[in-house]
């Protein structure tokens, strides 16, 4: 049996807190290993614990869910966030991405989707709903990555194309028929040739040069 994806909860309200973590602890497959009550404490125990995922929410007082984003990635944590969001937030939702966050809930998602949700980032999946895909694409420069396509090998392009499609480095190792590691080696070129920082502006540069499925 696989190892249980390690979950940490960050948020400000202990209550809520308390509710994530009731449910998810009934999850076989899924371990909460921590909790922080800010973005500041958050950053601290996600370095300590090194969890799998962060579920993270975004209006914290002190350090925001989207600075605690910028200073995971600085410290290259490779922990998936998974940011938790009220519908009257959404606004928030595009610089946390931008940030870095592999995608987003709102905090009166449906238990078992939000365990989905955990499951899908956790597998390398990027979680997008359109209006926000647009908004993303809409702040992008024109000229972002413009003309550096050419410099992909068609393999390269095969899996840009599969990253848009929410594919992980497993389901497109199968459907290209090679190793995750030949994947992974592709992924980083990818990101290199483009100037990108990752997964999901390659998935949204694959969206605007028309290469998504």
């Amino acid at each position: 049996m696989a190892d249980p994806i390690k979950v940490l909860l960050v948020d400000d309200h202990q209550v809520v807190r308390r509710g994530l973590r009731t449910f998810l602890e009934v999850q076989d497959d899924i371990e909460v290993v921590g909790e922080a009550s800010d973005g500041a404490e958050g950053v601290a125990r996600a370095e300590e614990l090194r969890p799998d995922v962060v579920l993270m929410d975004v209006k914290m007082p002190g350090m925001d869910g989207v600075e605690a984003l910028r200073t995971l990635r600085e410290l290259d944590n490779p922990a998936r966030v998974l940011i938790v969001t009220s519908f009257t937030e959404q606004r928030t939702v595009v610089p946390a991405l931008r940030a870095g966050a592999a995608g987003y809930v709102y905090k009166d998602v449906d238990p078992d989707a939000l365990a989905g949700a955990i499951r899908s980032v956790h597998a390398g999946h990027i979680l997008l709903q359109p209006e926000v895909a647009g908004a993303l694409l809409s702040q992008e420069e024109a000229n972002s990555g413009q003309g550096r396509g050419g410099s992909l090998t068609e393999r390269e392009r095969e899996v840009l194309g599969l990253i848009a499609d929410g594919r992980s480095n497993r389901e497109i190792a199968r459907a290209l028929v090679l190793s995750e590691k030949t994947v992974k080696t592709h992924v980083s070129n990818i990101l290199m040739k483009l100037d990108l920082a990752d997964r999901t502006q390659a998935a949204l540069w694959a969206v605007r040069h028309g290469m998504a499925g």
